[in-house]
């Protein structure tokens, strides 16, 4: 290991074992040093730090007396942490951890992974399968080859679009890949997004200087016939809007198309969760039925993990040339994550977690829409995804009830600011049920439960 300072006055009348033992002790004390360690020989720290090994043998010797060090046969040397007794590192004092509320609390909030649904067995094949890869000499501005293979795999298999690897690109998610979109289009562009709608991608469009136009959604998602004129592109998550949960109709789907293709915009297609239903099969993804005006998202962030942080683009080639040119002088997707999916859908694993997953949140989704209804609060939401809406009275209520559970250690999303500043807002709360595990989601029902019937 690369070595702290160890001072050492060789004017002192303090023996230097002493004085060197003290060094050691004072780095465990401060953290530099921390359990598991693996210390240099004594000879190798004599020859670092140009004293005779007698001094060095004799500081360890002192050191693995008081606890602070231990050998181990065929292994060295390592620090076991600090003895009974001692102060705490006041480097602990000096950057205490972030302030995360009780320990007791359980997120209810929408966006995160099941992770009860993953094998781990898989999860630990897939990434020493990654390891094995030696690291690239080049880099694929498209992404890796064995990814986007993946992809498109995934992509016929689970949402029924046909395309080929060479029309997949990589992106580093959804944000990242609306932010590239945004930067192809005009300065100023005019982008309408739904409202309510996903908070980061319009806070990405507003950054590349686009102007961001709501629309409103109804029960059957983006009210087209309320697009303006003029726009340069729509962003909507049709297969389920974001975060009410409907689906774009297919009526809504042929007019959105249609009036892309005669004004001349892009639609941004959002397909975050779409392998996840419940009841029936999906409607066909936009870029299937209109390829040449869509451009088709995708993310392993709901069905696998944020923190592979990769995901996709289907767009029409004029688009995706665009993209891949101005990659060239900007940020490019990682390839650790691009390696672990590939690994973990080469074998059938991506499937078979698909088909647990999709088991699992349809039972959790089930017992959460049970939990509500005993209430006699309505829930917003088809049978999909990881969360569903509670709509509520008013700012009033929802303020309240946000309020009562955060007093129980549970913690749920207002529906109000998922709209855009100064429109009307619809009042409610949106309830993840992907990320704890049972008895946690158990014990937060619970608590919703209660405070819905109390307070809702």
């Amino acid at each position: 290991m690369d070595l702290p300072p160890l001072p050492l006055d060789r004017a002192s009348d303090v023996p230097l074992a002493v004085q060197l033992a003290d060094a050691v002790r004072a780095a465990a004390v401060a953290g530099t040093f921390r359990r598991g360690d693996r210390l240099p020989s004594t000879r190798a720290l004599a020859a670092t730090l140009g004293v005779s090994r007698t001094v060095t043998a004799a500081a360890y010797e002192q050191l693995l007396a008081e606890g602070w060090i231990e050998g181990r046969r065929g292994a060295g040397t390592f620090v076991v942490g600090v003895p009974h007794g001692t102060p705490a590192p006041a480097r602990a004092a000096a950057h205490p951890p972030a302030q995360r509320g009780p320990a007791s609390a359980i997120s209810l909030e929408p966006g995160s992974p099941c992770r009860e649904a993953l094998d781990p067995a898989a999860w630990r094949r897939a990434w020493r399968a990654a390891g094995d890869v030696p690291p690239a000499l080049s880099h694929d501005e498209a992404g890796l080859l064995a990814y986007r293979a993946a992809v498109a795999d995934q992509l016929l298999r689970h949402r029924g679009l046909v395309v080929e690897p060479d029309e997949v690109l990589a992106t580093s998610g959804t944000t990242a890949a609306v932010a590239e979109l945004a930067a192809l289009l005009p300065r100023g562009a005019r982008v309408a997004v739904e409202d309510p709608g996903y908070k980061r991608v319009s806070a990405a469009l507003r950054a590349a200087g686009a102007s961001v136009l709501p629309v409103p959604v109804d029960d059957e998602g983006l009210d087209v016939a309320a697009l303006p004129a003029q726009l340069d592109a729509v962003y909507c998550t049709p297969a389920h809007q974001y975060p009410l949960g409907a689906r774009l109709s297919a009526s809504r789907r042929l007019a959105l198309v249609e009036r892309a293709r005669a004004e001349g915009f892009l639609v941004i297609e959002d397909d975050y969760d779409g392998e996840l239903r419940y009841d029936v099969a999906p409607l066909p993804l936009l870029a299937a039925l209109a390829p040449d005006v869509v451009a088709h998202l995708g993310t392993t962030s709901k069905v696998l993990t944020p923190t592979l942080g990769v995901g996709w683009i289907v767009a029409p080639p004029e688009i995706r040339a665009a993209l891949l040119a101005a990659r060239g002088a900007g940020a490019r997707p990682a390839e650790a994550g691009q390696r672990v999916f590939a690994a973990f859908a080469a074998h059938g694993d991506l499937a078979r977690h698909l088909r647990r997953l999709r088991r699992i949140l349809g039972e959790r989704r089930a017992e959460t829409v049970a939990a509500i209804r005993t209430t006699g609060n309505p829930v917003r939401g088809d049978a999909a995804g990881g969360h569903v809406v509670v709509p509520l009275a008013d700012a009033a209520r929802e303020a309240v009830v946000v309020s009562a559970l955060a007093a129980r250690d549970v913690s749920v999303a207002a529906l109000s600011p998922y709209h855009a500043p100064g429109r009307a807002a619809g009042h409610g709360i949106v309830v993840g049920y992907a990320g704890p595990d049972r008895a946690d989601l158990r014990r937060a029902l619970g608590a919703l439960r209660d405070v819905l019937a109390e307070e809702g």
